[in-house]
């Protein structure tokens, strides 16, 4: 084949690939307002008195009468006299039982108080199909459900927590949007404000990603051979510097890193006060996972030695799509609590087709009505779920001296 006749070839390839990803983002963006219109943007549903009393942490009972009586919030009253509250009105409803039961004022206002440090952390695999994402978005939704208001920051560059939080990422996000807009090099750098959106889901903040952040990785190794020694300082203590920035307007924050161990990655690992690992119970994913440790432990002591310090309050390792009743897979979760103890979470997430279907319409089981996916299904999943969840809560709530 004639250097011509490969350039060609090259260019037809690269065209076709062009016209692929151009057809697919615009059928995606097409089927995003039919989803979700009229403005093509999601909104989240209202919650039930029965689901409110759970997250909430009162008697359904006790939520009529406040109702009755005219106290707290005005719940949207529907057929049979059933009563509904938006995400806004819960916390409301937080915000009045704190003045109302002021003893158990903790119990339904949770967020940090003064000399409560900020939490930040990060959920970290680079093998792919571990429920990265999915860890945390649920995380970082049942956090906000529970009063907590949190920060989610997307540092993958194929963006697919900015995905389910409503934005597709090559129409939605402009340039200089993502977090690589917070940490550049260049004077184009913005502060960390101006690239933190709202977002549909009342007390989740978002710092959305795209392909944009792949800038970071390609532009670290000169700025670090431009300005010598410091280049370490220059990047792995960018993103930390960017949290703090916001820092006074969170409780948490949870980062969704990239499935490499780049620069990005670096430095979340450098910003995080814990860590989350996910792994699926199968011995190849626990393979690759081996492979993971031993390169995360050889970037840790990377920036250890540049003078970074990573003392996190802890880690864990998060059991993911895991089928209790698959024997292959308990004895592989039984290998991992053996080695691994108590830094292995006690509960796990399963796998579940009621995730599975609802990440179809990029939505979590929590924006879901609970029959659209089937009532049982729906129920044993989203217990697996926040039981993973309020275990993390508690590991938070320990490290504040609670």
């Amino acid at each position: 084949m004639t250097a011509s006749a490969a350039s060609t070839q090259s260019e037809l390839a690269s065209a076709r690939v062009s016209r692929h990803a151009t057809a697919l983002s615009n059928q995606l963006r097409s089927l995003g307002t039919s989803l979700f219109p009229p403005s093509a943007r999601k909104s989240l549903r209202s919650f039930t008195s029965g689901e409110v009393s759970r997250i909430v942490g009162v008697s359904d009972g006790y939520l009529r009468q406040l109702s009755l009586d005219g106290l707290g919030p005005n719940p949207a009253i529907g057929s049979a006299g059933r009563r509904s509250y938006t995400l806004g009105q819960v916390n409301e409803l937080r915000s009045y039982l704190s003045s109302a039961r002021p003893r158990e004022a903790l119990q339904f206002s949770p967020g940090r108080r003064n000399g409560e440090k900020l939490q930040i952390i990060t959920v970290a695999n680079f093998k792919g199909g571990s429920a990265k994402t999915t860890t945390a978005l649920y995380l970082a939704q049942f956090l906000a459900l529970q009063g907590f208001k949190v920060l989610a920051i997307d540092l993958d560059p194929q963006a697919s927590l900015s995905a389910m939080f409503g934005y597709q990422p090559e129409f939605d996000i402009p340039e200089n949007a993502t977090l690589y807009g917070a940490i550049r090099y260049d004077d184009q750098r913005r502060p960390m404000q101006e690239v933190v959106r709202e977002t549909y889901f009342e007390g989740v903040g978002l710092v959305p990603g795209n392909l944009e952040l792949m800038e970071f990785e390609h532009h670290t190794p000169r700025a670090m051979l431009d300005r010598g020694v410091r280049g370490h300082e220059l990047f792995f203590r960018r993103v930390a510097g960017a949290i703090d920035q916001v820092a006074d307007q969170f409780d948490v924050v949870v980062i969704d890193c990239p499935p490499q161990l780049g620069y990005l990655t670096m430095g979340a690992l450098n910003a995080a006060t814990a860590m989350l690992v996910t792994i699926h119970p199968q011995m190849v994913d626990v393979a690759s996972m081996s492979q993971f440790l031993l390169m995360t432990s050889d970037l840790m002591a990377i920036i250890e030695n540049a003078g970074g310090r990573l003392d996190y309050d802890f880690i864990r390792y998060v059991v993911t799509r895991h089928d209790p009743n698959d024997v292959p897979e308990s004895q592989i979760v039984a290998l991992l609590r053996n080695l691994f103890g108590d830094d292995v979470l006690k509960a796990t997430a399963w796998k579940s087709t009621a995730i599975a279907n609802s990440g179809l319409t990029k939505q979590s089981l929590y924006e879901l009505d609970r029959g659209s996916v089937g009532r049982a299904a729906y129920d044993r999943a989203l217990e697996s779920v926040d039981a993973v969840n309020a275990e993390i809560v508690t590991l938070m709530k320990e490290v504040w001296g609670r």
